[in-house]
């Protein structure tokens, strides 16, 4: 089997990390994949330097590598709109955002979107797209090494609120720069978001066994248990406030609950889980 993927995004984001995650894993199942994206992007170097076949992104590059592929699989918005244009083969499109679909037109066109959550699948569900046309496929992550949890809280995405949120907690939060390095020294992460598909930045940090404090939005409560594996806190920051101050002063609690998260992505967002999704999805559409 041979995948032409498209992606048009210029930096390394949870859609592109999914894309070179399934790149890797549908090679390592013996299928082939063609990637295309723009040739300054992160996505399109690290795929290079791992050895799989890249070019850059264009119409000209799709239309001359459509012929050599079974199928058509687009990351993103823009190589989406792409792939309308390329006829003959089926077309697959991975949906992670949570705002509503803007033309129903666009989204009538697509053999099969794979929704990165259920909160998505019902987003294109309500912009017009059969549910028999959506598989929900959640993100995969790899299983880091447990954090040592050594103090330091990380905020990731909505900074907005950090500064409010170390001054009402007494506690000191520290923005997050390269979340996968940054998790290693975690004791919790504070994920502020108004929308949400999914949130890979999350699933991360529950993968070292961090405990996630995040916004009540999207598909987050799809993969964070209030309680048990995290918190889930209404968006404001006395609320995220009063969550932080209470993990922070139980970190028998934050362990529990740390142990618990990664239980999760082993259960439920691992990447092989990924990648297998995927593939049953291509194999609906080339029926």
């Amino acid at each position: 089997m041979r995948i032409l993927h498209l992606d048009a995004g210029r930096e390394m984001r949870g859609g592109q990390w999914q894309a070179l995650r399934l790149i890797e894993g549908l090679a390592a199942a013996g299928w082939e994949s063609t990637l295309l994206a723009r040739p300054e992007a992160a996505l399109f170097t690290a795929a290079r330097k791992l050895g799989y076949r890249v070019a850059p992104l264009g119409l000209t590059r799709a239309l001359a590598a459509l012929r050599h592929n079974d199928l058509i699989h687009a990351h993103d918005a823009r190589s989406h709109s792409l792939g309308l244009f390329l006829r003959g083969r089926p077309l697959v499109v991975s949906r992670r955002v949570s705002f509503p679909v803007g033309s129903r037109w666009k989204y009538g066109r697509a053999g099969r979107y794979l929704a990165v959550s259920e909160f998505v699948k019902g987003v294109l569900q309500r912009g017009g797209v059969p549910e028999e046309r959506i598989s929900v496929v959640y993100d995969g992550v790899p299983l880091l090494e447990p954090a040592h949890g050594r103090g330091v809280l990380l905020v990731h995405k909505g900074i907005r609120f950090a500064e409010e949120i170390a001054n009402r907690s007494g506690v000191n939060i520290r923005l997050a720069g390269q979340l996968e390095d940054d998790l290693r020294d975690a004791a919790l992460l504070v994920y502020i978001s108004d929308s949400e598909g999914l949130g890979s930045g999350a699933l991360l940090a529950m993968s070292a066994a961090v405990p996630v404090i995040a916004s009540r939005v999207g598909g987050l409560p799809e993969v964070i248990r209030d309680g048990e594996n995290g918190l889930l806190v209404e968006n404001d920051a006395a609320a995220f406030a009063a969550a932080v101050r209470q993990l922070a002063a139980d970190p028998d609690r934050r362990a529990r609950m740390g142990a618990a998260a990664r239980r999760t992505i082993l259960e439920r967002f691992t990447v092989d889980n990924m990648v297998r999704r995927t593939m049953e999805a291509y194999h609906q559409v080339l029926v």
